[in-house]
């Protein structure tokens, strides 16, 4: 690898290491093994390659994320969706620096305007995403209304279960709880 793709190589280490606010642009330059200067002159700045590697991080692991939270084939769809429940309080578990990065990525875009449109169009991409995992169908087959209500529906949920994971490892909900919880809203919200 040349220095551009080993200061990227590092970055991602260093935030899955030590976040966001906490990497230093001589942290990055120790991980990729280069002078500090080179980040400069690939990136232009610590948090233009920090953004880059955190949304490469996160492309990377969201893949993998929707292959595993896919439906098996027999699955029906309380089946299905239950399954994709324990699968994600099992991808809290086992990768609480990833999920801290998405919460970091949100709370950066904050202070970088120039984050939220690449962050917004990631979230609609989640949305489709979701949709499509849900229905068993492939994400370019969903309709922009399932994206927006279904697909938005299931990413607020995550992100909630996952904070409340995060900020409490060991009293967070368990897929039981929250199957039981969305059987409670659905009662409340009724027909419609």
């Amino acid at each position: 690898m040349g220095n551009r793709e080993d200061l990227l190589a590092g970055a991602k280490r260093c935030l899955r290491e030590k976040g966001y606010d906490r990497t230093s642009v001589r942290d990055i330059a120790t991980a990729a093994g280069v002078s500090t200067a080179a980040i400069g002159y690939h990136y232009g700045s610590r948090e233009a390659l920090l953004d880059q590697a955190l949304f490469e991080l996160l492309d990377e692991w969201g893949d993998g994320l929707g292959r595993a939270l896919a439906p098996t084939p027999g699955d029906d769809a309380a089946a299905g969706f239950a399954r994709m429940w324990d699968g994600l309080i099992e991808q809290f578990t086992e990768h609480p620096d990833l999920w801290l990065a998405s919460v970091e990525l949100f709370l950066q875009a904050q202070r970088q305007p120039a984050l939220r449109p690449r962050l917004t169009e990631g979230v609609r991409h989640g949305w489709r995403g979701m949709a499509g995992i849900l229905q068993s169908i492939p994400e370019d087959e969903v309709s922009d209304d399932a994206a927006r209500t279904l697909g938005m529906l299931q990413t607020a949920l995550m992100s909630g279960v996952m904070i409340q994971s995060l900020s409490d490892p060991e009293n967070a909900p368990t897929s039981a709880e929250v199957l039981e919880g969305l059987r409670a809203l659905a009662k409340i919200a009724g027909p419609a």
